[in-house]
C-alpha cells in the first residue's frame, strides 16, 4: 500500500494539526501497544522528546494510547533520538518512541518509532501500524492522555554509555558547544565536562520555541565566532534532536560530515578497526558526498560506497556489508560499533578522540581533503519522467560527463517529497560546474514544463 502517514523519518507535521493532533497521537500509541502485545515482547516502551513546547502533550497522548493496551511506559523526558534508540536496545523495552522534528522549527513535531533492535521499525511494520491507526481514527473514541513523570536515570544510563567509549577522557581540550536549544542542551555539557574538557556552551537555554532558531548545525556563524573569540581548540554544533554534529576548527574552518568521515576513517583504519565482512576497509556515504572525499579515502586504501540520499539507505548498506562507519555531509554519522543510528554527541567524542590521539587540530587533520566545487540546482517540474525518456536532458548530461571525465560527477534525481528535479554537478573548476548545472536545469525546464 502507499504510505501516507509515515515518511522516511516517522510521522511529522505541524503540532496540533493532523497528523500531529491529539487523536492521531493517541491512535499511534494504541496501534503500537497492540503490536507490542502481538509480538510477545516485554510490554514496556520508553519515550523521549526534544525541547519543543508541544513535546509533553504529544508524549502524553502516545503514552495514554499505550497504557490503554496494558503496555507500561518509562519516560526519559528531554533526550536525544540516539539516546532513545540506545535505551530501547539495551533496556527492557519492546520499542522506543521519540517525539521530535529534528532540525525543523518549533511549530513542527514528529513521532519516530524504534524497535528493540535500536533500529527504526521496518517499512512493512509501519504500513501495518498505519492501517490500524486509520481504523482507530474512524472510531469516535476520544484520546485519553496520561500524566508522565521523568525517570532521570534513563538519561544517566545513556550518558554513561557515551562516556565509556572514551576512557582516556578529554582533559585539557577547550570546546565551544552549540546545542541548538535542543535535546543536547543539558546532556552535552554533562558529558564533555565529565570527561575533563573545558566547555563554553551556547544556545543551551531551551524555552519551547527557540529550538534550531538561528543556531545549531544549520547556523554555524555564532559557533564560529565563539571559537575564534575563545581561542578554543574546536567547536561543535548539534541539531534539535542531536543525531548529527558539525564542527568548526580553531581557525574558524567549517568541518562537515564528509571531513568527519575522512578524519575518523583514517584513524580507524590505522587501528585495524575499519574492516567489514566484505572487501577492503570501507566507508558508506550518499551520492551527495564530495568527490574530494572519495579521492582522499582512496589515497589511504579506503573504499567509498555511495547510496541514495538518506541515512536509512546508508545504514542498510552498512549492515549488508558489515561496515562500521558511514554517514552524510549533513553530519549524520553512524559509528556502528557503538550505535544503531547517527549520534551527534558520539560523533563529537570520536572526532575529539582523533584530535587527542594525534595531537593535531581539525585544520591539520582535514588538510588533505580537497573539496571540489559543487552546484545544486532545484527545478520545479509538473511531472516526473525517466531521464532516459528526455533526449535533450540526456545529451546535456552526457556533454558534462565527457567534459569532466573522471574528475567530476553529474547527478540528476527527482525529490521524493516535492515536485522537484535536483541537478548536482561537481568538478575541478566552478565556472564549468555552474555552466553545466544551469544548462542541464534549463533542459529539464524545457522538457518537463518546470517554472
Amino acid at each position: 500500500m502507499a504510505r501516507t502517514l509515515f515518511g522516511t523519518d516517522g510521522i511529522r507535521g505541524v503540532a496540533g494539526e493532523y497528523p500531529l493532533d491529539p487523536k492521531t497521537a493517541s491512535a499511534v500509541g494504541i496501534a503500537l501497544g497492540k503490536w507490542v502485545l502481538r509480538s510477545k515482547q516485554e510490554p514496556r516502551v520508553v519515550i523521549g522528546m526534544d525541547t519543543r513546547e508541544s513535546g509533553p502533550w504529544i508524549a502524553s497522548e502516545v503514552a495514554g494510547g499505550l497504557k490503554s493496551q496494558g503496555v507500561s511506559v518509562n519516560f526519559a523526558g528531554i533526550t536525544t533520538t540516539p539516546g532513545v534508540a540506545y535505551l530501547a536496545k539495551t533496556g527492557p523495552y519492546a520499542a522506543g518512541v521519540m517525539i521530535s522534528a529534528s532540525h525543523n522549527p518549533y511549530r513542527d513535531n514528529g513521532i519516530k518509532l524504534i524497535g528493540h533492535s535500536g533500529y527504526k521499525l521496518p517499512d512493512q511494520q509501519e504500513e501495518i501500524l498505519e492501517t490500524e491507526i486509520f481504523e482507530l481514527l474512524r472510531d469516535s473514541a476520544a484520546p485519553s492522555p496520561t500524566k508522565l513523570q521523568v525517570d532521570t536515570g534513563l538519561d544517566s544510563t545513556y550518558i554513561q554509555h557515551l562516556a565509556s567509549t572514551l576512557p582516556q577522557g578529554l582533559g585539557g581540550l577547550r570546546i565551544v558547544c552549540d546545542c541548538a536549544n535542543g535535546s543536547a542542551s543539558a546532556l552535552a555539557p554533562e558529558l564533555f565536562e565529565r570527561l575533563g574538557a573545558s566547555v563554553r556552551m551556547t544556545h543551551c537555554a531551551p524555552d519551547g520555541r527557540n529550538i534550531n532558531l538561528n543556531c545549531g548545525s544549520l547556523h554555524l556563524e555564532v559557533l564560529r565566532a565563539g571559537v575564534l573569540a575563545e581561542s578554543a581548540d574546536v567547536g561543535v554544533a548539534f541539531d534539535g534532536d542531536a543525531d548529527r554534529a558539525l564542527f568548526v576548527s580553531r581557525t574558524g574552518k567549517v568541518v562537515d560530515g564528509d571531513a568527519v568521515l575522512l578524519v575518523t576513517a583514517r584513524y580507524l583504519k590505522h587501528q585495524g578497526r575499519l574492516g567489514g565482512v566484505e572487501g577492503p576497509p570501507t566507508v558508506v556515504t550518499t551520492v551527495m558526498s564530495n568527490l574530494g572525499l572519495e579521492r582522499a579515502l582512496a589515497a589511504h586504501g579506503i573504499r567509498l560506497i555511495r547510496t541514495p540520499v538518506g541515512d536509512k539507505y546508508v545504514l542498510e548498506e552498512m549492515i549488508r556489508i558489515g561496515a562500521v562507519l558511514g554517514g552524510e555531509q549533513s553530519g549524520h554519522v553512524i559509528f556502528h560499533q557503538y550505535a544503531t543510528t547517527g549520534d551527534g554527541m558520539l560523533t563529537a567524542l570520536r572526532v575529539f578522540e582523533v584530535m587527542r590521539a594525534s595531537g593535531m587540530g581539525l585544520d591539520e587533520l582535514t588538510s588533505e581533503l580537497q573539496i571540489y566545487p559543487q552546484r545544486l540546482v532545484n527545478v520545479r517540474v509538473r511531472e516526473r519522467k525517466p531521464i532516459e525518456d528526455l533526449p535533450a536532458v540526456k545529451a546535456a548530461i552526457r556533454d558534462a560527463e565527457k567534459s569532466f571525465g573522471d574528475s567530476g560527477r553529474v547527478l540528476v534525481r527527482f525529490s521524493g517529497t516535492e515536485p522537484l528535479a535536483r541537478v548536482m554537478v561537481e568538478g575541478p573548476d566552478l565556472e564549468r560546474v555552474e555552466k553545466f548545472a544551469n544548462h542541464i536545469a534549463s533542459e529539464i525546464r524545457a522538457e518537463l514544463g518546470g517554472e
